[in-house]
């Protein structure tokens, strides 16, 4: 095992998650699902205080397609999300290159874990988060909300701005969101309003 605990054996790591979903302008095409195509991961060394890795999974869409709107969004392409690995398989790696089923994580809402929750069930997948999933994830933007004394949850980039801290890449690119989300941690868990593991 390295420092950086790939087998998950280093207990101060959290895995920072954001995800990119198919989407669409209005409602989806018919028989169309929103479905994972990216999943951008920053491991975060609690203890040592310093964002330690970045990892982005393409995810290969089974039941739709990438829009014109997601594009947009995303900057992700069908011809790139084609290049994915099948969901499963993105699964498969978060618990073996990532630790995913035994260090905590977090996301920017709860967004993300709804996602996993929801395509690990339609796609009959083994969640590869530890469980029970309420209790292995933490809502970063409900713990910035509370830290900060505000009333509303503000959306990624609006912390960023409220925290003085930089817009670092694309925003809603997974691997970037996640990035940023990571170092909005480190600022929480610098004046003490992270919650232990």
């Amino acid at each position: 095992m390295d420092r950086h605990g790939t087998d998950g054996g280093h207990v101060s790591l959290l895995n920072v998650i954001d995800l990119e979903a198919t989407c669409w302008e209005g409602q989806p095409p018919p028989g169309a699902v929103s479905e994972i195509v990216e999943i951008g991961l920053a491991v975060v060394d609690l203890a040592a205080r310093e964002r330690v890795a970045r990892h982005r999974i393409l995810v290969r869409p089974a039941r739709s397609r990438v829009s014109a709107f997601c594009t947009e969004l995303t900057g992700i392409t069908q011809a790139e999300a084609d290049t994915g690995v099948s969901f499963a398989e993105a699964c498969e790696r978060l618990v073996r290159d990532h630790g995913a089923a035994v260090r905590p994580w977090a996301s920017w809402g709860d967004y993300d874990r709804h996602q996993f929750v929801r395509q690990c069930a339609a796609d009959r997948v083994p969640y590869p988060f530890g469980r029970p999933a309420e209790r292995a994830h933490t809502n970063a933007k409900a713990v910035f909300a509370e830290a900060h004394g505000l009333r509303r949850r503000p959306g990624m980039a609006r912390a960023l701005e409220l925290a003085g801290l930089p817009l670092e890449g694309r925003h809603h690119r997974g691997v970037d969101d996640a990035w940023n989300i990571a170092a909005l941690v480190l600022g929480l868990a610098e004046r003490g309003s992270w919650p232990a593991p």
